[in-house]
């Protein structure tokens, strides 16, 4: 996973720099984002292989962010975090177009190997038939 370019998106700061250095051991290249509109501006100044984002942010929530992105950064597939033991937000991030979703705290082979799968899947774009 060397050549991954991942961003990591958490409004919190014990979780995502903890987790960013984790990854960067790991040889994934990991860009970190505090918000929702952080996020955002990352995704419009560079090239994203995979989105990792926390549901509950303040802001532009993980949700919101997922509506934005599948509209203006189709090809990034986005695997959603929740700490809130939400089954309704998960399966409400996967009709919105969410690769797939993961409890906190969440295990990092287990992160690792759905952000893998993630970047393999064929390419999905709003409005196309892809069966």
């Amino acid at each position: 996973m060397a050549d991954l370019r991942l961003l990591l998106v958490d409004d919190e700061v014990e979780f995502l720099e903890p987790m960013a250095a984790r990854l960067t051991r790991r040889n994934v290249s990991c860009v970190t984002a505090g918000s929702g509109e952080e996020a955002l501006k990352l995704l419009v100044a560079g090239h994203f292989d995979c989105a990792v984002v926390d549901v509950k942010m303040p802001g532009i929530d993980g949700l919101e962010l997922l509506r934005r992105m599948r509209w203006n950064h189709p090809d990034v597939p986005v695997v959603l975090l929740t700490g809130h033991a939400s089954i309704e937000l998960g399966v409400q991030g996967m009709e919105l177009g969410a690769f797939d979703y993961l409890m906190k705290p969440v295990d990092l082979d287990e992160l690792l190997d759905t952000v893998r799968r993630a970047v393999q899947q064929p390419t999905m774009r709003p409005g196309r038939d892809n069966a």
